[in-house]
């Protein structure tokens, strides 16, 4: 019993080798300073994170992500929480296609879709840039605010909901109050996934971007065309630690929430 105690440890161990070492090396390179990027670092400088705030591109291209991301989440929520309820609640005739039409984003290769995302919406029917990629945005986020939202009601009782219409309370006023209280895990969690898909997408960003319309992915990769320093590597870091404490803060949140509610 011992000797598989140790051999499953060690098994663990490159397992978190693999995944955590090539993040581990990204960080350690980032205080390299030197012009170029190597590892390992032959001493220590935070010169190449001054130099994000020092280059404006990067700044405003992530503003940019974030307002787009976000944006299209609300986009998304407004239209696939809907969805979801009524693909999961209702059986109606077309059921299946309209909920393979939601995500059909998932199947269809980035490349494609967003080539065909500009063709139509910025070549034909010539909308602005930043219509055209919150659009595309939203395209994307559907299917995982779908997915996860109705992983979330295939586990509620709709019986809960027949309860309340029963005693006197409107279907409106039950959805609000006692459907998505009750999935609020699940909506989190789709938020969370789909502004991660957003925030970091480069195949549909890439067709719908253009002069002064650009995202924080589409300017690190135009950057490292151009430059071989540390720079993309201390940006890496910062989403790195962002994305941490963001995740941290959401999961005391969900924690207060649940022993409030004991």
């Amino acid at each position: 019993m011992r000797e598989k105690n140790i051999g499953l440890s060690l098994i663990s161990l490159v397992v978190f080798i693999f995944l955590l070492g090539p993040l581990l090396i990204i960080a350690a390179s980032s205080f390299e300073p030197g012009t170029v990027l190597k590892f390992p670092p032959e001493g220590f400088s935070l010169r190449w994170y001054q130099n994000i705030f020092e280059q404006g591109s990067f700044v405003r291209t992530f503003m940019i992500s974030v307002i787009i991301s976000l944006a299209g989440n609300v986009l998304a929520l407004l239209i696939g929480v809907p969805a979801a309820y009524a693909i999961s609640r209702f059986r109606f005739k077309g059921r299946d296609a309209l909920n393979a039409i939601f995500l059909s984003p998932v199947l269809i290769p980035g490349i494609v879709l967003g080539f065909t995302l500009m063709r139509y919406l910025i070549v034909v029917y010539q909308l602005p840039l930043y219509a055209g990629l919150l659009i595309g945005h939203t395209v994307i986020m559907l299917p995982f605010i779908i997915r996860v939202i109705g992983s979330s009601l295939s586990n509620f009782d709709f019986a809960i909901e027949e309860a309340a219409l029963s005693l006197g309370a409107g279907r409106v006023a039950t959805f609000f109050k006692v459907v998505l209280p009750n999935i609020k895990s699940g909506i989190i969690a789709a938020i969370l996934i789909a502004f991660l898909e957003s925030f970091n997408n480069v195949d549909i960003s890439v067709f719908m971007t253009g002069p002064g319309v650009s995202t924080l992915p589409i300017q690190m990769l135009t950057y490292v065309e151009n430059y071989f320093d540390p720079t993309i590597a201390a940006i890496s870091v910062l989403l790195m630690v962002v994305t941490g404490a963001f995740m941290f803060l959401i999961e005391r949140m969900m924690g207060l929430s649940y022993f409030t509610k004991r």
